[in-house]
């Protein structure tokens, strides 16, 4: 059964995390108008950051109804309410020696105002992370985008310590350093007419100037920075609060949809990136527009949207049942393949000094991983001992 398990989650992952990107590339270049005149690009984030978060919204909620404790009312299963306490052995005797009774640890998982703030705080990040990300795409290709997005530990860690004065340890530094550097191999030895070619793909003539790297590169570096204080957030969330992982998924994209859904119908000025649409046009609005004269975006967008929520769903469920270290192996391989497979379908070149770089990035995540694994096996084998001890009693 947990071998079905972890198949089932691999594939889940695999399989939603691929086609998620391969329609994110998609999104991200023009789609011919209906009456075949021209083509034009899909200039609405806020209205595919709605349709993605509303489905995620939707799959957690699902889930949790799926999966909620027996008798635990709607409020508890959300995460509204604390659930009742397990009993404790604090009562229990052992060889005829009764326990000390020890007071609980006060909890922290309520205050119910401050959860719901630190839930909103991660959808403010994550909705003005995602516009940068799709921004990057008409200036830098997927591949890049896809090996920028592997350093999110580079990020993460950063706001950590700006935000939350954490330390880390000294390996993590190797690891950011080895990150960094693999990055900058990879976009300072790519190929100049490559990246023309790109430029002219995305059918914008101001990308094609000498400045198109730098720009999509400052787009990145925004998106992770963002990334990594949503990172961050959810981090002290989970070591304040006792919630789980489809409860924070639930409220947070419940966040987003309310979020994007009201920028959405507001008739907001042109702001690069943001709103890029027409000024006082709404974004609801021209999206609507675009679709119904450029109908091929709608199957790219749904599977965006569909993939994005159940995608989430495989990580979380992953994350419960194997923990941290098999999500970061799956998550690590994932990224591989979805820069293979743009390569593939969309036909991108790399240079032998590009692999080199993404070599490296992927031998300093790896290194992460490799001392998670001996971080998890040493406190296995003290769990071990302490096991053994308490049945020698």
């Amino acid at each position: 059964m947990t071998f079905v398990r972890l198949v089932t989650c691999v594939g889940g992952v695999y399989s939603m995390f691929l086609l998620w990107a391969i329609a994110q590339e998609r999104l991200s270049v023009p789609f011919k108008s209906l009456d075949g005149d021209g083509s034009d690009k899909f200039k609405s984030p806020l209205f595919m950051g709605t349709c993605q978060s509303a489905l995620s919204a939707l799959s957690a909620f699902l889930y949790i109804l799926l999966r909620r404790r027996s008798g635990a009312s709607l409020h508890e299963s959300l995460g509204l309410e604390p659930l009742p306490s397990p009993p404790t052995n604090g009562s229990a005797s052992t060889n005829g020696h009764a326990k000390h009774n020890h007071p609980a640890k006060p909890s922290t998982r309520f205050s119910k105002r401050a959860l719901l703030l630190r839930y909103f705080q991660c959808s403010v990040f994550i909705t003005s992370a995602a516009p940068f990300g799709f921004a990057a795409l008409s200036y830098i290709s997927y591949p890049a985008m896809v090996l920028g997005k592997s350093c999110k530990l580079v990020p993460v860690m950063i706001m950590n310590v700006l935000l939350y004065r954490r330390r880390f340890a000294l390996h993590k530094y190797v690891v950011v350093a080895m990150v960094t550097t693999g990055i900058t191999i990879f976009m300072y030895l790519g190929d100049p007419k490559a990246a023309a070619k790109h430029a002219a793909k995305q059918g914008a003539i101001q990308n094609a100037t000498p400045y198109a790297s730098a720009i999509g590169i400052t787009y990145l570096l925004i998106n992770l920075l963002l990334d990594g204080a949503t990172n961050s957030t959810q981090d002290e969330i989970f070591s304040r609060h006792r919630v789980t992982g489809q409860q924070m998924m639930f409220w947070i994209n419940v966040f987003c949809t309310l979020i994007t859904s009201v920028l959405a119908i507001l008739p907001l000025p042109y702001i690069p990136v943001i709103h890029p649409g027409a000024p006082g046009q709404t974004e609801l609005g021209g999206a609507l527009a675009f679709i119904r004269s450029h109908p091929d975006v709608i199957v790219p967008l749904a599977q965006f949207a569909f993939t994005g929520a159940l995608g989430q769903l495989f990580i979380f469920e992953t994350l419960q049942h194997f923990g941290s270290l098999t999500l970061v192996t799956i998550t690590l391989t994932r990224k591989l393949f979805t820069m293979l497979l743009s390569v593939v379908i969309y036909g991108h070149q790399l240079t032998s000094g590009q692999w080199l770089g993404a070599a490296v990035v992927f031998a300093g995540i790896s290194v992460e991983a490799w001392v998670k694994r001996k971080d998890v096996h040493a406190k296995r084998v003290i769990q071990e001992k302490e096991k053994a001890k308490i049945k020698s009693l």
